[in-house]
C-alpha cells in the first residue's frame, strides 16, 4: 500500500511490538509495497525484521482476525512442522500467538527481513516456472501436517453483491470521489463482458464443485511479487491467504496466459504441469485453471468498483486502482 493506514500511528504500533513481541524499536521506516497490507522495516537492538499492518474490515473484524490468525498459524505449522524452509513464517509473540490486534480496526504481524530479490507481479516467466512448480509441489504434498489449521477457500467471488449492484445503477451519478464517475462511465462501457465474465465463473465453479477430489493446502497468490530469492534459494512470502483448495488456485499463475506472445510459453506450461503431477500423482484440471484466472479478474473489478464507487480523494492508493480497474475491465 502506498498510502498509509488511517488512525495508526507508529508511537502505537511500536508500542504494540514491544507488548506482544519486547521489541525496542531503533528507527523504522515505512515500505510502500503490495496491496492490501501496511508494512513498515523496523531496527531493533539485535535486526531488522519487516512489520505488516492489516485493516480488518468494517462488518465482522472478529471472524476476519479468526481467518488471518488461522491463516499464519498454518504458516508456521508449514515450515516449523512440515519442514518447508522457504516458507517465510511470521514471528510469534512471547505468549506464542502469529498475530496480533492493534487497535479495533488493524492487526499487527512480524515476519524476518530477507536480504534478497523480488520479482515483479505478473505472469511467471517460462525460465523460473520448473523451479516454481517443485516449490508448489511440496507445499501440496505438506497438506496432512496443516490441514487442521489452514481454513478452506470460499468459491464464492468477494464483493459480488456490490458488483451486481454497481451493474444496476449505472444510469445515475456516481459521487463518491474523483474517480467515481471515470469508474462509472468505464464500467458500463464494459457492462457486457463483465456479465459474460460472470456467467462463465458460475459454470467453471459448477465443474469445479463436482469434480474436485481432496482439495490441498494453497498459498493462493504465488506471483513473482511474492517471490524473494536471495543466496540460500527462493523463499514465499505474504501467507495470509492460505487456504485449503484446488491446487489450480495457485498453479494457474503458471499457465499461458491469453494472448501471450510467446510461442512457447503453451508448451512450458504443459511441461512444467506434467511435472506436477508426476511429483505429486495428480492432474492439472484446466476447467479449474481457468476459474482462477476468471477469479482473480473479477475479484479485482468488484474491489476497484466498491473503491472508487465509495468515498474517496485522490491518494497513491486511488490513483493505482484507477488504473487497475482500468485494466482489469479490458482483459480478455
Amino acid at each position: 500500500m502506498r498510502d498509509r493506514p488511517d488512525g495508526v500511528t507508529e508511537s502505537a504500533l511500536f508500542e504494540a511490538l514491544a507488548a506482544g513481541w519486547g521489541l525496542t524499536v531503533r528507527s523504522a521506516r515505512y515500505v510502500p509495497l503490495g496491496a492490501g497490507s501496511y508494512h513498515w522495516a523496523v531496527t531493533t537492538d539485535d535486526g531488522t525484521r519487516f512489520v505488516t499492518v492489516d485493516h480488518l474490515g468494517g462488518a465482522d473484524r472478529e471472524a476476519t482476525f479468526a481467518r488471518l490468525e488461522h491463516a499464519f498459524d498454518t504458516a508456521v505449522a508449514l515450515r516449523r512442522d512440515a519442514g518447508l524452509g522457504f516458507v517465510v513464517a511470521p514471528v510469534p509473540t512471547r505468549t506464542g500467538a502469529t498475530v496480533c490486534r492493534l487497535d479495533p480496526r488493524y492487526s499487527v504481524a512480524v515476519f524476518p527481513m530477507l536480504d534478497g530479490r523480488s520479482g515483479r507481479f505478473g505472469p511467471h516467466p517460462p525460465a523460473d516456472r520448473a523451479e516454481v512448480v517443485a516449490l508448489l509441489a511440496a507445499l501440496h504434498l505438506a497438506t496432512p501436517v496443516v490441514a487442521a489449521h489452514a481454513p478452506p477457500v470460499d468459491l464464492a467471488l468477494p464483493g459480488r453483491a456490490g458488483l451486481h449492484d454497481a451493474l444496476r445503477h449505472l444510469d445515475g451519478e456516481w459521487a463518491g470521489g474523483p474517480y467515481a464517475e471515470p469508474a462509472r462511465r468505464l464500467l458500463a462501457d464494459r457492462a457486457g463482458h463483465v456479465v459474460a465474465l460472470l456467467t462463465e465463473f458460475d459454470r467453471l465453479v459448477a465443474h469445479v464443485r463436482g469434480t474436485t477430489t481432496d482439495w490441498v493446502v494453497t498459498h493462493g497468490e504465488p506471483h513473482p511479487g511474492n517471490l524473494i530469492r536471495d543466496a540460500a534459494g527462493p523463499h514465499l512470502v505474504d501467507w495470509d491467504t492460505v487456504r485449503l483448495a484446488p491446487p489450480e488456485r495457485d498453479l494457474w499463475m503458471l499457465a499461458a496466459g491469453p494472448g501471450s506472445s510467446d510461442s512457447g510459453d503453451s508448451g512450458a506450461s504443459e511441461a512444467v504441469f506434467d511435472d506436477y503431477a508426476r511429483t505429486t500423482g495428480r492432474a492439472v484440471d484446466p476447467a479449474a485453471l481457468a476459474l482462477y484466472r476468471r477469479w482473480w479478474n473479477l475479484a479485482d473489478i468488484a474491489n476497484y468498483v466498491a473503491e472508487l464507487r465509495g468515498p474517496h480523494r485522490i491518494t497513491a492508493d486511488s490513483s493505482a486502482s484507477w488504473e487497475y480497474l482500468q485494466a482489469g475491465l479490458v482483459s480478455p
